[in-house]
């Protein structure tokens, strides 16, 4: 999913038993000169991939920092850490022994520490970075205390400019969850919770025509209901798909013969019909 509004550049499909990094440097050699493309017509922005711990892995770094190719859009990364095995108590115990590690206290029973640390990657000669996060718990947030402290650990490589400190690559990358609402209105709105065939092959044509019809969708919520005409709804920087199907698909009206003409007429009390007219006499003009 690109930017912030949730166009859909490409859906793998894969078996239950595979893991979800298999294959994926495929998919990003395809996906991210596609993004830089887009980049390059349009605002000209460089490009993070944010990614969650199932990608964690070298080799997909490699083949992300492969893609910073002269004259294209920068491609940084941001991949949530996989601390596999790591000994979170006896790191604890080794911060805690430290005098120059902070520890902020957002509330009683709770504190937590930041800190970076330079990752060396071979093949890969731009600075690469991880930012760590330990969050110490010795009081639930309903207020019970725990007889043993809980111990979070936490982190995410990246290869942003040293100038954005561990706070805002943090924060960069809570909103991730921004990522699983695209993802959440791709399988509920458009009605993909259960796909519709028992092959597999069937099933993959039916996300791929499914990614294209949501980016439509997608299109004509930016354009149609977003605007002064548009209904009144609540500030927002986009639609879900939901609202952009009830407003401007799912609509009552009438097919009128008349005149050897065929005329669509509509409600006028229907409080979409101004967006709709609009929409409809954008997507009739001729491109420039």
């Amino acid at each position: 999913y690109l930017g912030s509004h949730g166009f859909c550049l490409e859906l793998a499909l894969r078996p239950g038993e595979q893991h979800s990094a298999s294959e994926t440097d495929f998919n990003l050699q395809r996906i991210v000169p596609m993004a830089q493309r887009l980049s390059a017509a349009g605002p000209k922005a460089p490009i993070l991939v944010r990614l969650d711990s199932g990608f964690d892995s070298a080799r997909l770094m490699r083949e992300l920092h492969a893609c910073n190719q002269a004259g294209s859009p920068r491609v940084d990364w941001l991949i949530k850490w996989n601390p596999r095995s790591t000994d979170v108590h006896a790191l604890a115990a080794t911060l805690q022994a430290q005098a120059t590690t902070k520890w902020d206290t957002p509330r009683s029973g709770k504190r937590v520490t930041s800190w970076e640390q330079a990752v060396t990657l071979e093949g890969v000669e731009q600075p690469v970075r991880r930012v760590f996060r330990l969050t110490e718990r010795t009081i639930d947030k309903r207020g019970q205390q725990l007889i043993e402290p809980q111990l979070t650990l936490e982190g995410w490589t990246t290869s942003l400019a040293p100038h954005l400190d561990g706070a805002a690559i943090i924060a960069l990358y809570a909103d991730h969850g921004t990522h699983e609402q695209f993802h959440a209105e791709f399988k509920t709105d458009l009605d993909l919770t259960r796909l519709p065939s028992g092959k597999f092959d069937t099933n993959y044509l039916v996300c791929q025509l499914a990614a294209l019809a949501m980016d439509i969708l997608r299109l004509m919520g930016q354009r149609g209901l977003l605007g002064p005409d548009a209904p009144v709804r609540h500030a927002a920087k986009r639609r879900r798909i939901k609202t952009v199907m009830q407003e401007l698909i799912y609509r009552a009206g009438r097919l009128i013969a008349h005149g050897r003409r065929c005329i669509l007429g509509l409600g006028a009390n229907d409080r979409a019909a101004k967006a709709f007219t609009r929409l409809h006499s954008e997507l009739l003009a001729p491109a420039t």
